[in-house]
């Protein structure tokens, strides 16, 4: 018998070979699909998640313009327009007054007479000198003129007749002299009776009939015997904050309102300013006139002035929580169309307290950064994940 095999056995056993090589070629490949590559791929994705992690996400918001018109709260001090103390010109007694306080008066109304005997008597002595001096002139009138005929025929001496010359002009001084001191005295006497010098309420009333009533002859002041405000407008005083002084302009329309009078406004207007700040509390003083026709509001009176200003430069604002505070001034971060972060240094204007004015350094179309951490520099990739609402100051 012949040792060797059937040639188609031979044939079948290298196929059975390739085809375990095969099988154990497919346990690779499957090993290899279904264990590396999702190494792989979760080595890839955990490498991508890390990088994506180093990005900083952040809010932003968009600035708003600021507003065109604003209502400024402010305590003010309301006053008469025209307040004016009213002193005696002449020495004597009160004889009797006309006016009490509150009582509102007319200009040129009496208000009261003082009794003046001395002055009286001045004025009848005066009166007799004024006589005196008339009779003296016309006589060295007469005089002078008879000399002067006298002189033509060389009958007197050039001396004599310029002596009663010069002694008419004397006397004709001295008659100039009495009606002057009589002028004088008839104007002092018409000051014992004290007029109104214009419409208005008496405040005050300091003397009573009998009273001695002294013109400050005696070097000191004299003693106020009226007080007269005049209500039908009142001005109302205010400091407006340095931040404010360049709204507050005369023409500004105001409201004044008063605890007394809840629910009620009184139309007003701001009529000037000081022109200067007080560099003790860095405010202006400011002027508001209100009408008063029936005298509700009384001077002296505390209330709150409510200023309608217009902004002077529209400016935009940001929440508080966006500044920066850096050594070299405020900045704030925004976010730049390839998601980089610049920072911009900004000028501020006003406190709203949650929000604050920016004057300058800052577009309306720049994105800023909400909250931005410490640490932020300029060219930082960044993320944003949220823009926030925008919000109007309380």
């Amino acid at each position: 018998m012949s040792s060797h095999l059937p040639p188609d056995a031979g044939t079948r056993r290298v196929r059975y070979r390739w085809l375990a090589v095969a099988a154990i070629v497919a346990v690779f490949a499957a090993a290899l699909v279904w264990g590396i590559l999702p190494r792989l791929e979760a080595t890839a994705a955990l490498k991508k998640e890390t990088q994506a992690l180093n990005i900083v996400t952040v809010s932003v918001i968009k600035p708003r313009p600021g507003a065109v018109s604003q209502e400024l709260i402010l305590p003010g001090n309301m006053q008469a327009f025209v307040d004016t103390p009213i002193y005696a010109r002449t020495n004597g007694y009160l004889k009797h007054w006309t006016a009490d306080i509150g009582a509102h008066v007319k200009a040129g109304q009496l208000l009261a007479e003082i009794d003046t005997p001395e002055v009286d008597d001045q004025l009848h002595q005066a009166r007799a000198d004024l006589a005196t001096a008339q009779a003296n002139f016309r006589l060295a009138e007469k005089t002078a003129a008879r000399w002067q005929a006298l002189l033509k025929s060389e009958s007197v001496s050039q001396q004599e007749a310029d002596q009663t010359q010069g002694d008419m002009e004397a006397k004709k001084a001295a008659l100039e002299s009495a009606r002057y001191n009589v002028a004088r005295l008839e104007k002092l006497q018409s000051f014992k009776k004290i007029f109104a010098p214009y419409d208005g309420v008496i405040t005050a009333r300091n003397v009573d009939v009998g009273a001695l009533i002294d013109a400050g002859s005696g070097g000191g002041p004299g003693k106020e015997l009226f007080h007269i405000a005049s209500t039908k407008k009142l001005r109302v005083y205010v400091n407006v904050p340095q931040g404010y002084s360049r709204d507050a302009v005369p023409g500004v329309e105001a409201d004044v309102t008063l605890a007394e009078f809840p629910g009620r406004a009184f139309k007003g207007s701001l009529v000037r300013n000081s022109q200067a700040i007080d560099a003790a509390s860095r405010t202006m003083l400011a002027e508001v006139a209100v009408d008063n026709p029936t005298g509700e509001l009384l001077p002296g009176a505390y209330a709150q002035v409510h200023l309608k200003l217009r902004a002077t430069n529209m400016a935009l604002v940001i929440p508080v929580n966006s500044l920066i505070f850096r050594a070299d001034g405020i900045q704030v971060a925004v976010v730049l169309p390839d998601e980089r972060v610049a920072l911009k240094k900004i000028l501020l204007g006003r406190d709203f307290g949650t929000e604050v004015e920016v004057l300058s350094g800052l577009d309306q179309t720049d994105v800023v950064i909400f909250n931005p951490s410490d640490s932020l520099t300029s060219g930082t990739k960044v993320r944003v994940v949220k823009e926030m609402a925008d919000k109007k100051p309380g």
